[in-house]
């Protein structure tokens, strides 16, 4: 497919080459053709005022009036010409731009559609056939009792993975349509400290740390959004980070704007190449490629970040962490209703 398409772009690219070439022949061809009835026809009204006795010499005949129209007539011709290669020159460039940028876009939305195919696929058979394995060990044999509450704990656990998937999905689509906050005061420091310890029996291989350096006031926000964005960064911050999983949290309030909070999520992982740092946001992008990535998700996480912080009137920055890693910055206005 890839090489189909590469070969239907050099395809146009000679197609466009052969027309620029073409109209340029044609373009020199009219100049001259241009020239050369000037040339002519000012020789025929020389020879016919020298016969008249009105003019005697090359130099009379150019100051006289029929030949100063005679020419301004076939100079305006010379600059229609080059004017209408200079506008069709500049249609041609400004065509092939916006076909190519269609084309790149259209392509990019593919190659999404088909990570996010891939990924969804994965995504919904893992955890549905470890839950059928659990069930069919558990009809077919008489398991200690300590084994089965393991099993179960399993199942229970692939159940709320698959739970989380759905709702991403769902919500998602709700996002683009119909979403909208359902504000009301939140307290950030204990919506946090509730989540990290949620996320540390889920994870607790992951170190997670929380520091609080300003007194917060409370938050006018949406409780299930801004939850939502925690939990996708904190657990990208973990999936991310490899063997050595560590999660660090800040909030204060902004430096410079007393009426702003900021939320800084560091982690220790592989980092976000500068290329992809604009990308990240959109929906069902991931970085790498589906076809070798290890890490489990969608590339719906970040996306809904991004837009739940907009329906807060936010914004989300991403840096690079020092030594490695990455750092999610959210700026969060406090006097929003």
């Amino acid at each position: 497919m890839e090489k189909q398409n590469l070969r239907l772009r050099l395809l146009s690219y000679l197609v466009i080459a052969y027309m620029m070439m073409a109209f340029s022949w044609w373009t020199v061809l009219l100049f001259t053709k241009n020239r050369d009835a000037f040339a002519a026809k000012s020789e025929l009204l020389k020879i016919g005022m020298i016969a008249q006795g009105i003019v005697k010499n090359d130099l009379q005949f150019t100051a006289t009036p029929e030949f100063q129209s005679l020419s301004a007539r076939y100079t305006r011709q010379e600059w229609m010409i080059v004017g209408e290669a200079v506008v069709f020159v500049i249609s041609l460039v400004l065509g092939v731009y916006f076909i190519n940028r269609g084309y790149n876009k259209e392509m990019v939305a593919s190659q999404q559609s088909r990570n996010f195919l891939l990924s969804i696929t994965h995504e919904l058979k893992s955890p549905i056939a470890s839950i059928r394995l659990v069930l069919e060990t558990l009809l077919r044999r008489e398991l200690p009792k300590e084994k089965t509450t393991q099993l179960q704990s399993n199942a229970l656990k692939e159940t709320e993975r698959l739970n989380t998937l759905v709702n991403n999905l769902l919500f998602s689509a709700k996002l683009e349509s119909s979403y909208q906050a359902h504000k009301e005061p939140l307290d950030l420091h204990e919506l946090l400290e509730e989540i990290i310890h949620k996320l540390s029996d889920k994870y607790p291989d992951a170190q997670f740390s929380f520091e609080q350096e300003d007194e917060l006031p409370y938050f006018q926000g949406d409780k299930m959004g801004m939850i939502s964005v925690a939990l996708n960064l904190l657990e990208n911050a973990v999936k991310y980070s490899g063997n050595e999983s560590k999660a660090h949290i800040e909030t204060h309030l902004g430096m410079n704007n007393a009426e702003q909070i900021k939320i800084e999520i560091k982690d220790q992982g592989l980092g976000i190449p500068e290329k992809e740092k604009k990308q990240i946001f959109q929906k069902f992008y991931r970085v790498g490629s589906e076809d070798t990535r290890t890490t489990k998700g969608t590339g719906l996480g970040l996306y809904i970040v991004d837009q739940i912080v907009r329906a807060h009137a936010g914004r989300i920055n991403v840096y690079d962490n020092e030594p490695k890693g990455t750092v999610f910055e959210i700026l969060l206005p406090v006097g929003q209703n």
